[in-house]
């Protein structure tokens, strides 16, 4: 719902993870310009990565979009910029320390800035503890508030605009398959396939070529691509279809936010990568699985392993079956035995999926409860 008071807000995001950390800061950023009525400018160090998700992009210093004020985030800051009502380091950025600086002076006077650290996604058991804890900054007394999203009611929830599942029921499947040239075959299992580079894709590949129903898989342009075509010794591009089998692998253009949507709309099973693709797939209600973004001493696989335990069924083959194969998927393993495990339970997996979202649409949504902390703060 719109808020009754208009703050500024200050985004910070450094881009990591290619899309997914500008792809959550741009969705967030709208949401609240649209939605909540708010002031919202935008600093990103990496403007073309908000390009391709966003095709309306320029490369200017600062340009409005979608509400929005954009601007380059560069390592030499402007000291001379004034720090807004609300003010969030995505994903433990630290922001820049004239930036710092000025805040401590506006804290000085009584104005200081509502301060968030907008951290990353999990379902790990204490997040639901840390979330809204707060520090003090040593040298300036400034207070930082730490919001995780999260899958549970004591978490700060995930993105999801007003009118989002709506716009998902509405949609003309058909009409835009159509428009993107995409013509599965009859009774085809129609699978998106989003990823990092991954080994694990040979016996993927060797399953669906044998499967017992035709499999059309669409592959936005991106890292996955490089470990497909060495696995089938092609050079696929945009545009190409590569058929052998049941399997049929169409390449399709690098999708915008909108339009990767209805990609995962469209699509009966969807593979999804890091953050913002892994929250959509969420929301279009079908079976999904996840390509986790590697971190160093396997602090992934914990983070994976804590979202299954709440994700998945209390059914034991279902639970097991998905568990292993989203191992298999982010550890190189057996993709091709454990796939079959799973496609032969897809109707319970497609049936847990929708009452799965609905459960997550019944928490309020992230931008909503940022609002609800940030605009009950002074200030």
């Amino acid at each position: 719902m719109p808020t009754n008071t208009i703050k500024r807000w200050d985004i910070f995001c450094r881009v990591i993870d290619n899309f997914g950390d500008i792809g959550v800061c741009w969705r967030l950023a709208r949401q609240l310009a649209a939605e909540h009525q708010q002031q919202v400018r935008l600093w990103v160090d990496d403007i073309a990565s908000l390009k391709r998700i966003w095709p309306e992009t320029n490369m200017q210093e600062h340009q409005q979009l979608e509400g929005v004020e954009v601007r380059i985030w560069h390592a030499a800051f402007d000291a001379s910029t004034q720090p807004a009502d609300v003010v969030i380091e995505a994903f433990a950025c630290d922001i820049p320390d004239t930036y710092l600086q000025t805040m401590a002076k506006l804290k000085a006077s009584g104005k200081a800035p509502v301060w968030i650290n907008l951290e990353y996604l999990s379902a790990e058991p204490w997040v639901a503890e840390c979330h809204g804890m707060a520090s003090v900054h040593p040298a300036t007394g400034l207070r930082k508030t730490f919001f995780f999203p999260g899958f549970s009611a004591p978490t700060g929830g995930l993105l999801r605009e007003q009118n989002l599942l709506s716009q998902r029921d509405a949609f003309f499947r058909s009409q835009w398959l159509n428009q993107m040239n995409i013509d599965p075959a009859p009774n085809s299992l129609l699978i998106s396939l989003f990823a990092y580079e991954n080994p694990a894709i040979g016996g993927l590949l060797a399953a669906w070529k044998q499967s017992s129903q035709p499999i059309h898989c669409l592959v936005p342009e991106g890292k996955i691509l490089s470990s497909i075509n060495q696995h089938l010794g092609k050079t696929l591009v945009c545009g190409d279809i590569y058929q052998s089998g049941s399997l049929t692998v169409q390449v399709i253009p690098f999708l915008t936010q909108t339009e990767y949507d209805k990609l995962l709309w469209a699509c009966d099973i969807n593979f999804v990568r890091g953050e913002d693709s892994f929250i959509r797939a969420q929301w279009a209600g079908k079976p999904v699985v996840w390509h986790i973004y590697v971190q160093d001493d396997d602090a992934h696989l914990v983070k994976l392993q804590a979202f299954l335990a709440v994700y998945v069924p209390k059914d034991q083959a279902l639970r097991s079956a998905i568990t292993q194969f989203w191992l298999d998927w982010n550890e190189a393993g057996h993709t091709d035995s454990s796939w079959i495990t799973l496609i032969n339970l897809l109707p319970a997996w497609q049936e847990h999926c929708k009452t799965w979202t609905q459960a997550l649409s019944e928490t309020p949504d992230l931008a909503q409860q940022l609002c609800n902390h940030c605009l009950a703060m002074p200030g």
